[in-house]
């Protein structure tokens, strides 16, 4: 088993001025961080996935929370919840990922729906993060499936995924 241990930590850090003068200016800085430990109650992680991920042309593929996938450490991730999503999308992609909506099966309670999709721009960030006690459920067979698309046709996409959360 392993043993996940770490930070979250991002950082607004925006200057907002008159175009005319910088002495009219209001600055924006705003710490988020989180110290990650190891378990299954509050504010834990204890499964951690993470992969550079390409899918075709118009391509797509289900993420089976529940027993498909497999972290760096060869260990199958059975989440029984996800407290965290991250997806990074290649800013060298033409075309945009696409995160949610699958057809059957949908991990969808962290959207309004299961036609929910989430657009991930070349070079943007998809970012999901909860420290609550249970995170976004997963349902083995019913609500397990994230669903990652290509938008479209002529050329592929690249991203990095990062799924935490805790086991079944």
């Amino acid at each position: 088993m392993a043993i996940v241990s770490g930070f979250i930590n991002l950082s607004l850090d925006l200057k907002n001025a008159k175009a005319t003068t910088y002495s009219t200016s209001a600055e924006l800085f705003k710490p988020i961080f989180y110290s990650i430990t190891n378990g299954t109650t509050a504010g834990k992680i204890d499964l951690l996935y993470s992969a550079t991920r390409t899918l075709t042309a118009s391509a797509s593929e289900d993420l089976d929370l529940s027993g498909e996938l497999v972290d760096t450490l060869g260990q199958t991730c059975v989440f029984a919840d996800v407290r965290m999503i991250c997806v990074v999308a290649s800013s060298a992609n033409t075309n945009n990922v696409l995160v949610g909506g699958a057809a059957s099966n949908q991990f969808i309670n962290w959207v309004g729906n299961s036609s929910d999709i989430v657009v991930v721009k070349p070079g943007g960030i998809l970012f999901l993060y909860t420290p609550t006690d249970p995170g976004y459920a997963v349902t083995a067979g019913t609500g397990d499936l994230l669903k990652i698309a290509n938008s479209g046709a002529g050329t592929g996409v690249t991203f990095d995924i990062y799924i935490g959360g805790t086991s079944a």
